[in-house]
């Protein structure tokens, strides 16, 4: 895992000082401390910062082939296989990305076709002056862009742009509302008026400085020719090689390598396959606990599983604390901002999981493909049946809070639900909006810039077009039965590790930041309500009363996103560091 990025000119325009790439790189560094590398050109300018998973001593990037230099964000799961196919006798390291520039010698801008793994690219071919700027299917690495008078710069995260002064610290007020509301932003532009995302799956052509193509690839296979109807028999079959397959494939590194569970159907289901390879060492893994009355806690749960899997085991306890005392730092690598709770433990497990290991593998995905969530499951009702559209109601909602009702913060979750009527049931269809919006531009990039921040690979098998190709042609009726969401996931867990009790009810992984605020209301209520940025959106007053009101279940999400918002904005839209705990870094910058 690595951080990216570079610049590419306008015939005429000069190019940018070194300066401005060392700030540039200086920004990337927690993405690889392992090295920085430069590739200048008339045209162009790259930077690699490296963080060492495979070839270790001879992976060093920029790696070029002809006219071509390539450098990349992400892992190749299919190297073996290209290598194979193309002759080892043509690549010159043991590097996985050596994989992709091959593949463009031979494909040119359709190499993304032929690759099985997470990433962000860069290539570059000197001698037509063309950049090719390529994301995996399911957006598992971030890259980004912006374009201005003298061409378009892209990084691997926003934040590296801003800090260059390569676009400027202004929010847009529509990606402000959206991020209220859904707590991330949707689509192509980011919160950043003139930095946008490179989209899911997209690959943008960029000749002589100027967008001239995309094009795009979905994470979601097409629908096969009619077949018989799949068993369940035959169906458990299947995911059982595929996860295993993907499994293996996610384990390739020369470095070790851990797992975060939750105590839930997915990363216990990754702990199970795990298992069952060979390893030369003991696998690792690590559960939070939170300290806080009555918060759920899977952790003696989570620990059995461990010892059942004869893994060694760690328990993260997170008390509020530690929340207050990091909270600012731990936004501050949410420059992509999403409001999930859940950076908190992310981040947390991450700080400890790099004491032992640079890779993580997480279990993102497996409500997304195999129908996890209660949503979907009144999604597909009839409105006489209680049925509910996904997403229909934002945070504020009745609360009274915001200045101006927010009213076109559902406009991207409305794009994707006008492309899902595409999939083949009412169930895919729901599964298709979290899987164009919410899994990309929350959970995922949750888990890269929180893991990235302490300079970890994470790495999520469930989201592997093997796993993913069974999952999406499986029949409703595998996915959810009665309340149960994930079917057939839960059914296979069953068999290969009863000891998870996939169909026991589970406790959750709710973050207490509710009942954290609760206890420090009055003070952290005031410091949010007196921020500018708190001010210009919402009545000082309302907030006040909101934080002290902290403990409901409506009120408690909505106090935590004011907070996260106000140290957010501090951070990259004033381009403040954080300084001390939450407290001296809200009344500082009041």
């Amino acid at each position: 895992m690595c951080g990216i990025g570079g610049l590419v000119y306008t015939r005429g325009t000069q190019p940018c000082g070194q300066d401005v790439l060392d700030r540039m790189a200086a920004a990337l560094q927690h993405r690889g401390p392992d090295g920085t590398h430069f590739a200048r050109f008339p045209h162009a300018d790259l930077i690699h910062t490296r963080l060492s998973i495979i070839d270790i001593a001879g992976g060093d990037q920029p790696l070029s082939a002809g006219s071509g230099t390539l450098i990349a964000n992400g892992e190749i799961y299919n190297d073996p296989e290209i290598r194979a196919q193309i002759g080892p006798e043509h690549f010159r390291t043991g590097s996985d990305c050596e994989s992709p520039l091959r593949l463009w010698e031979r494909h040119g801008a359709d190499f993304p076709r032929h690759l099985r793994g997470m990433y962000a690219i860069a290539l570059y071919d000197s001698a037509q002056d063309e950049l090719l700027l390529s994301r995996d299917p399911f957006g598992i690495k971030p890259l980004y862009f912006t374009e201005f008078d003298g061409g378009v710069a892209f990084a691997s995260e926003p934040a590296v742009l801003l800090a260059a002064n390569l676009a400027p610290r202004n929010a847009s007020p529509l990606a402000r509302d959206e991020l209220l509301q859904l707590q991330f932003t949707t689509g192509r532009e980011t919160i950043f008026k003139g930095i946008s995302r490179v989209l899911p799956g997209e690959t943008l052509r960029i000749v002589q400085g100027r967008i001239l193509d995309r094009q795009r690839l979905s994470p979601l296979p097409s629908q096969p020719k009619a077949q018989p109807p799949l068993t369940e028999e035959t169906a458990l079959a299947q995911l059982d090689e595929a996860l295993m397959n993907s499994v293996q494939a996610h384990e390739r590194a020369d470095v070790p390598f851990g797992l975060f569970l939750s105590g839930g159907i997915d990363s216990a289901s990754l702990l199970t396959a795990m298992s069952r390879l060979p390893r030369p060492e003991k696998l690792r893994t690590w559960t939070a606990v939170f300290d806080a009355p009555n918060a759920a806690n899977e952790a003696a749960a989570a620990a059995a599983l461990a010892r059942g899997a004869q893994a060694e085991h760690q328990t993260v306890r997170i008390t509020a604390n530690k929340v207050w005392q990091h909270l600012p730092t731990i936004v501050a690598c949410m420059d992509d901002p999403a409001a999930d709770y859940a950076i908190i433990p992310t981040w947390f497990l991450a700080q400890e999981a790099t004491k032992d290991v640079r890779v993580i593998l997480s279990g993102e995905g497996g409500d997304e493909l195999f129908a996890g969530y209660g949503r979907y499951r009144s999604a597909v009702r009839p409105w006489w049946q209680g049925g509910r559209r996904m997403w229909r109601h934002g945070m504020f909602d009745s609360l009274d809070i915001l200045r101006n009702r927010p009213t076109r913060w559902r406009d991207g979750i409305m794009a994707a639900e006008m492309a899902a009527p595409h999939a083949p049931t009412r169930l895919s269809a729901a599964q298709a909006v979290d899987i164009a919006e919410w899994l990309p531009n929350d959970l995922l990039l949750k888990l890269d810039r929180c893991l990235m921040a302490h300079g970890l690979e994470g790495r999520t098998p469930l989201l592997d077009p093997v796993v993913t190709d069974l999952a999406w042609h499986l029949p409703d009726t595998l996915r959810v039965r009665g309340d149960k969401g994930k079917w057939l996931l839960r059914r296979w867990l069953e068999q290969h590790c009863p000891a998870a009790r996939p169909f026991a009810p589970k406790q959750g992984f709710t973050v207490p930041i509710g009942a954290w605020i609760a206890e420090d209301s009055a003070r952290l209520g005031q410091l949010v309500a007196q921020q500018d940025c708190i001010q210009e959106i919402a009545k000082p007053e309302r907030v006040r009363a909101l934080f002290q009101a902290a403990a409901g279940r409506k009120t408690g999400p909505a106090a935590w996103t004011l907070l996260f918002y106000a140290l957010w904005h501090q951070t990259h839209i004033r381009g403040l560091a954080p300084t001390g705990d939450v407290f001296e870094t809200l009344n500082q910058s009041s």
